[in-house]
């Protein structure tokens, strides 16, 4: 992809597709054509299981008012008391607040090029696939890596912050 293509695309997407250049990432995002709003969603729409996607979940650290991102995989459930433990006490964040701190709306939320950089965790549970998708900044955008790739690209540390399979 070069630049001429990145115009016809989403301002979200945009941001991600730069960050994913500028880091050497061999896969940049590719939009879909129905809404990928849900990790079950995503999954249908690429054809893989719902647990290779690498969902963004977004919550509000009650101490500083700082975004603090969780990137699970879409079949597990986060855990907020693992979250805390590793973090500080945080809450629900609204829409608003999303938006504001990471400058991508709820459903396309990036794992990466956010509007302020988040305090960010990784479950240690996308480990299990080769390859995940994530958001690319946009519902109907999604962009293709390994989960060591979400490492690297977001420095954010590994860590067991999702409930126990039922």
């Amino acid at each position: 992809m070069c630049g001429a293509e990145l115009t016809e695309l989403p301002e979200g997407v945009q941001r991600v597709a730069r960050a994913l250049q500028e880091a050497g990432h061999p896969h940049l995002p590719v939009m879909l054509d129905a809404a990928a709003r849900t990790a079950q969603q995503a999954a249908d729409a690429l054809g893989i299981g719902v647990g290779q996607i690498a969902k963004s979940i977004i919550f509000r650290r009650q101490s500083d008012d700082a975004a603090v991102l969780v990137i699970a995989s879409g079949d597990r459930r986060v855990d907020e008391k693992k979250v805390d433990a590793l973090v500080g006490k945080t809450g629900r964040a609204d829409a608003e607040f999303v938006k504001a701190t990471t400058g991508f709306s709820i459903g396309g939320v990036s794992p990466l090029a956010h509007a302020q950089p988040p305090v960010t965790l990784i479950d240690r549970e996308l480990f299990r696939f080769e390859e995940i998708w994530a958001a690319a900044g946009h519902p109907h955008g999604v962009f293709k890596l390994r989960p060591q790739d979400l490492q690297a690209l977001t420095g954010a540390p590994v860590a067991d912050v999702v409930q126990a399979p039922a």
